[in-house]
């Protein structure tokens, strides 16, 4: 019977995917991938060598009834994005719910997620969390912001290396520069960098650094 399977890939370090992630991998027919160059890295790493096609935010809307259809004709397929679980901050929304409306078996692996870890070891509060991924960059941005200007739940924040200074002040001025929070760097890479304490102390420590990598911003909610 056709599947889709969404699968989770490491977010930096190339060893934490699942026996079984790469098991299906070796057995699909197809394997959609965010950036077929940076899956390619992980493929041969496995050594598997099945069939590899682009899947992104920019032909996705194109591609997803014609992948509908082979994944009925009896390809089985597999979904993977650059790094974690394919739908949070990455494509995958649309495939997903175009094949529960074909009705499609989809079965998801578990897996990689940066928030996950970055949550943890912030040292806030994690028994109730909201995760926001990435604030619009221009239009509704400081609309959002006000929104969340109250949330009691530890918030979760996806961010550039780019525009990480403009979201730490812009987070000073709307929650106040009092406001704990922690900022993860490269995580489960070489250079994983943690940094934790209130928002002025933060902004301080990246304000002369030459910042790279994805970043994981987590921040406390009201009165925690």
């Amino acid at each position: 019977m056709s599947k889709l399977f969404i699968i989770p890939t490491p977010i930096g370090n190339l060893k934490d995917i699942t026996y079984r992630a790469v098991e299906v991998l070796k057995s699909v027919n197809l394997i959609l991938a965010e950036d077929t160059r940076k899956t390619s890295i992980l493929l041969k790493h496995y050594n598997i060598k099945n069939s590899l096609r682009t899947y992104h935010k920019f032909n996705e809307h194109r591609t997803t009834d014609k992948i509908v259809n082979q994944i009925k004709s009896g390809q089985t397929t597999a979904l993977v994005t650059d790094a974690g679980t394919p739908g949070i901050s990455d494509p995958g929304f649309l495939l997903v719910r175009a094949c529960v409306q074909a009705d499609i078996k989809i079965e998801t692996l578990p897996g990689a997620t940066a928030f996950v870890p970055a949550l943890v070891n912030s040292g806030l509060s994690c028994d109730k969390f909201f995760f926001e991924g990435f604030l619009p960059h221009k239009k509704g941005r400081l609309k959002r912001l006000k929104e969340l200007k109250n949330e009691e739940r530890t918030m979760v924040f996806y961010e550039s290396p780019y525009r990480l200074m403009k979201t730490l002040k812009q987070f000073a001025e709307h929650f106040g520069t009092n406001r704990k929070a922690s900022v993860s760097r490269e995580l489960s890479k070489i250079y994983e960098e943690n940094i934790r304490g209130k928002l002025y102390e933060i902004i301080e420590y990246f304000e002369n650094k030459k910042i790279k990598g994805e970043i994981v911003i987590v921040l406390a909610g009201e009165d925690s």
